[in-house]
């Protein structure tokens, strides 16, 4: 049976066109134009991944994700057509899985699509539990916890923490660090690392301090 995707877009032209390439590349298609019912064929529809724009009438993208966010891990590529820090910084922060600038083509938005699907299937954790200083990490759970205290982290974030804390002590690249989260594909690019950074110091608290920037290298996370 071939993966649903719910496509979320209220420009008719724009989801006819990422509708039409889904179906070429052998996907199942569901539409909403709106964020309230996006929320609904969510729940109904169950898709493999969200396409999910960012300005929605009725409610924006980002709280459509936060709303599925709080229930499931299903991935979400996120369409902009704003390229500011913000958006993309808020973006990830609630944990979506990629984003995509418009104007962009559909064939590239496919691509990242089953790039997203494919991770997603493979994803499996090296280690159950994982220690660096006071942060404890366990990827069977998907759980962090500094100290007796659980964070709020997203997929990709604990990811990235997975890959520092299975190399604790020791600088991981940028590059290394978006090849851990998936972000191989074209267009993504390193600054999406210190989005997940900045996130993750927010969140961790004084564990916080033990992730380290290694100026024109990368990040460390003290071990």
């Amino acid at each position: 049976m071939s993966a649903t995707i719910l496509i979320v877009e209220d420009e008719t032209r724009l989801a006819d066109i990422l509708e039409q390439y889904l179906r070429l590349g052998g996907f199942h298609t569901e539409r909403a134009a709106t964020g309230p019912r996006a929320l609904e064929l969510w729940r109904a529809a169950r898709p493999a991944l969200i396409l999910l724009d960012l300005m929605l009438p009725e409610m924006d993208g980002l709280e459509v994700a936060r709303r599925v966010r709080a229930e499931s891990e299903v991935p979400i590529i996120m369409l902009t057509a704003r390229d500011e820090e913000v958006d993309r910084l808020v973006g990830l922060g609630i944990g979506a899985d990629d984003y995509v600038i418009k104007p962009y083509s559909p064939r590239e938005v496919v691509a990242r699509v089953r790039a997203v699907l494919r991770r997603a299937q493979n994803a499996a954790p090296v280690s159950s539990t994982l220690h660096a200083g006071q942060l404890t990490l366990d990827t069977a759970a998907f759980e962090a916890r500094c100290g007796e205290e659980i964070l709020d982290v997203t997929v990709a974030e604990l990811r990235l923490l997975t890959a520092l804390a299975q190399a604790a002590g020791a600088v991981k690249s940028r590059s290394e660090l978006l090849s851990a989260l998936g972000g191989l594909d074209r267009g993504t690019d390193e600054r999406t690392v210190d989005a997940h950074v900045k996130n993750l110091r927010r969140k961790m608290g004084v564990c916080g301090e033990g992730l380290e920037t290694v100026r024109g290298v990368g990040y460390r996370l003290r071990s």
